[in-house]
C-alpha cells in the first residue's frame, strides 16, 4: 500500500482569485493498492456521505493516472482519512485530488514529476491555487489559463500563524462562484492587481506590516459577504484585535487571519472572531495552525507492516 499525506489550503488570500494558494497545518492521508475487488475504507467524520463506488473521486483521478501511464488497474483498494472540513473553504476536494494523483502515481513507480501532477490537479479543479498548495507546500502563486498551469512557489517561512474560524454550516463552491458576477468595473480589477502584487511582494520580503492593507479584496468578498453573516465586520475589525490581515479562505464559509507567531496577546483576535460572528447567529469553531512548508508526501510504500490507520496515528502523534 501506498499512503500518501497531503496539506490543507487556503486560497486566494484576499485579492489572488484563483491565483494564491498557501498550505496549512491540517491535513488529510490517502492509501491506496491494488485488489483484486474496489474497497473502500473511509474514517473519522468528515468522510460521512462520500462514496464507496467507483464514482468516488479518488478512484477516478486515480484512474486518469493509470490511463496516462498506460497501466490497467481498474481495481483498487482505498483508504481515507482526513482532519479537513468538508466545504468550508480549505480545500478538502483539492487535498483529495492531489492524494489521489499522488498515491497513483507512486503506486505505479511514479513515473509522472509534480509539476505534470499540477498540470493534471489544475485540469480538474479549474483554478491551480489549492491544487498547487497542497502539491507543493507553502504559498503559491499561479495561472490555469484551461490548458496550461504554471506557478512559482514561496517559501511559507515560520513567521506567521493562521487563525481559521470555521462556521458550521457548509457553503458549496459552486453556491459561492454563482453570486460573483460576470464582469467587474475596471477600477475593481485595478485595484485587485495592485493588491494582490503588494501582497506578493510583502510575502517575499518579510513586510508584513503591509498585509492589512495588501489582503482587500473587490472581484469576490464584497459579494459572497451576504453568504457568511458577520463576514463583512470580522474583515474590517480584525486588525483592530491584532490581525496583520484577514480574509475569507477559498470560496469560504471559513475565514482566515494572518499574525505573527511570536505575538502575544492571540486570545483577542480568537474573542472579536468568535463573538461577532456569534452576534449574527453563526457558531464558528477556531482553529490555530501554521503554513506547511511540506506538500504531498509519500509516507509509505509495499512491505511497511502497519496498517492505514497505524500509519495515520503514529504520523499525527509525531
Amino acid at each position: 500500500m501506498v499512503i500518501v499525506k497531503v496539506p490543507a489550503s487556503t486560497a486566494n488570500l484576499g485579492p489572488g482569485f484563483d491565483s494564491l494558494g498557501m498550505a496549512l497545518s491540517l491535513y488529510a492521508w490517502v492509501g491506496m493498492s491494488a485488489a483484486e475487488e474496489t474497497k473502500f475504507h473511509l474514517y473519522g467524520e468528515q468522510m460521512a456521505g462520500i462514496p464507496e463506488d467507483k464514482s468516488n473521486l479518488i478512484y477516478q483521478v486515480a484512474q486518469l493516472v493509470f490511463e496516462r501511464a498506460g497501466v490497467v488497474m481498474p481495481e483498487l483498494e482505498i483508504s481515507m482519512y482526513s482532519d479537513i472540513p468538508l466545504t468550508r473553504g480549505l480545500g478538502s476536494s483539492a487535498s483529495a485530488i492531489v492524494g489521489a494523483l499522488t498515491a497513483a502515481n507512486a503506486l505505479i513507480g511514479s513515473p509522472f514529476e509534480f509539476e505534470e501532477l499540477f498540470q493534471i490537479a489544475s485540469s480538474l479543479e479549474k483554478h491551480p491555487d489549492n491544487v498547487g498548495a497542497s502539491l507543493f507546500g507553502g504559498i503559491i502563486a499561479a495561472y490555469w489559463d484551461g490548458a496550461d498551469a504554471r506557478h512559482i512557489r514561496l517559501d511559507a517561512g515560520d513567521k506567521l500563524e493562521a487563525l481559521v474560524a470555521i462556521p458550521d454550516f457548509q457553503l458549496s463552491t459552486e453556491k459561492a462562484r454563482h453570486v460573483l458576477p460576470s464582469s467587474v468595473p475596471m477600477k475593481d480589477a485595478v485595484f485587485n492587481i495592485g493588491h494582490s502584487n503588494l501582497l506578493v511582494a510583502a510575502l517575499c520580503t518579510g513586510r508584513y506590516d503591509m498585509l492589512r492593507l495588501a489582503m482587500k479584496d473587490a472581484l469576490h468578498q464584497p459579494y459572497r459577504s451576504a453568504l457568511i453573516p458577520g463576514m463583512a465586520e470580522v474583515l474590517t475589525g480584525a486588525a483592530e484585535h491584532g490581525a496583520l490581515g484577514i480574509a475569507l479562505s477559498g470560496a469560504g464559509p471559513t475565514l482566515i487571519a494572518l499574525m505573527e507567531a511570536s505575538a502575544g496577546d492571540k486570545a483577542r483576535l480568537e474573542v472579536f472572531l468568535a463573538e461577532t460572528l456569534n452576534t449574527h447567529g453563526v457558531s464558528a469553531s477556531m482553529q490555530w495552525l501554521k503554513p506547511s512548508g511540506t506538500g504531498a508526501t509519500v509516507l509509505t510504500r509495499d512491505g511497511d507492516p502497519r496498517t492505514f490507520m497505524e500509519t495515520v496515528k503514529g504520523d499525527v502523534s509525531a
